[in-house]
């Protein structure tokens, strides 16, 4: 079992307490492994239950065409009404706009993305009444 060892007592080598110990070690091990009796019933019924759950999500994972919409708002106030998927606003203008209570400064932009595939975000108020003060806006619904 190992190599180099000299003898010292009989046909013993140094190190047979320790390939003793290891040898006991496999054979614990295989016999508690025999003693397993392990009921697969269940587990394969949980396997069928997830395998089922997978070809679900699966056959829902189709795309979905998202409308793009765009809007160039100056001197007014508006909103973008909530159910968009999601939504940029761009400051292009010389003055500041405000969306959503947010000061936005020329050339700053701020995105909005609702996250899950039928997420939808809520409504955004902007303001480009300030002179200058103009947007372009980006929705996906």
């Amino acid at each position: 079992m190992s190599i180099g060892n000299s003898r010292t007592d009989g046909n013993k080598s140094i190190n047979f307490p320790y390939q003793l110990k290891v040898l006991q070690g496999l054979q614990c091990i295989c016999d508690e492994l025999k003693a397993i009796n392990v009921d697969t019933t269940a587990i394969e019924k949980t396997l069928l239950d997830i395998e089922a759950i997978l070809q679900t999500v699966e056959t829902n994972t189709t795309g979905v065409a998202r409308t793009p919409n765009f809007l160039r708002p100056s001197g007014s106030l508006g909103t973008v009404t909530a159910g968009t998927f999601s939504m940029s606003f761009a400051s292009v203008g010389t003055g500041n706009a405000t969306v959503g209570g947010m000061t936005l400064k020329p050339g700053e932009t701020i995105n909005f993305d609702a996250g899950a595939l039928n997420n939808t975000l809520g409504a955004v108020a902007y303001d480009t009444t300030a002179t200058g003060a103009e947007l372009i806006i980006i929705t996906l619904t």
